[in-house]
């Protein structure tokens, strides 16, 4: 791990020169700092990057397995950390899971997704999915669609397992043919668009903010931007610029965006 320090020097330097978002990544953030034994971890890494204040905070990757209630409540303190949370899944099958190597079971990843919904009542969620992972049957791929309609994800990123050299399912015989895990796949994204437009007509009439990206490459009249809880958010501006944290009143949502107005700051 980067040395505390290090990260906190970057980030004041950062916001110093004008930036309004910085993202903490790594292939799973919440591991930081075991090697270097610092106390509290990832949780306090948030805190001493809260307290810069820097207007907002967002991390990624979290694991399912690493992820305590400290973080949950250190997210839930302070206004600067995003309400938006990547938590990759998998599977919804523990047998699944438990082949993979996740070290988790569906039901402590049902647990923790509710705790941080408690705690956090607007944070919205992304995931990722692996349909056809070697020998899964149609009663495992039911589980991960159960799943599905249990957290109702925001986004999730679907993918037909691949195998990977050096990995132990890469020597697993495979009796699910290709046709079936695309048929499988069809159907979860099926599933997975539906509550993406479901989550997003819950911003209909609403007032935002939005970190202004710039201009849409075919209307320069339109902007871009994301909210808080990473929607993208197309619309028509008054005086907008590039890095701006503005208001836009929400009057259409699809699927994968909103559409709006700026509105005047109270």
């Amino acid at each position: 791990s980067r040395t505390m320090e290090d990260i906190i020097d970057e980030l004041n330097t950062l916001k110093a020169q004008g930036y309004k978002e910085v993202t903490l990544l790594g292939q799973n953030v919440n591991s930081y700092g075991k090697d270097l034994h610092i106390e509290g971890g990832f949780a306090k890494l948030l805190t001493e990057t809260a307290k810069t204040g820097i207007p907002r905070i967002r991390f990624t990757t979290s694991h399912p397995w690493d992820f305590t209630q400290d973080m949950i409540d250190v997210i839930a303190k302070y206004d600067n950390i995003m309400p938006f949370i990547h938590l990759p899944v998998q599977s919804g099958d523990s047998d699944i899971l438990k082949i993979m190597g996740r070290r988790y079971t569906i039901e402590q990843y049902k647990n923790l997704f509710d705790a941080i919904k408690t705690k956090i009542p607007n944070c919205a969620f992304s995931t990722d999915i692996i349909v056809g992972f070697p020998n899964e049957t149609q009663t495992q791929f039911q589980h991960t669609l159960d799943i599905v309609d249990y957290c109702r994800f925001d986004n999730a990123y679907t993918f037909i397992y691949s195998p990977r050299e050096g990995t132990p399912a890469a020597n697993m015989q495979d009796n699910v043919d290709f046709q079936t895990k695309q048929e499988r796949l069809a159907q979860l994204n099926e599933k997975v668009n539906h509550y993406a437009w479901e989550n997003n007509q819950k911003y209909k009439d609403a007032i935002v903010s939005v970190l202004v990206d710039g201009p849409s490459k075919k209307n320069p009249n339109i902007y871009c931007g994301y909210t808080e809880t990473n929607k993208l958010v197309n619309f028509e501006r008054m005086d907008a610029k590039c890095g701006d944290i503005i208001q836009v009143k929400i009057v259409a949502c699809k699927t994968w965006s909103l559409d709006g107005i700026q509105v005047k700051e109270k």
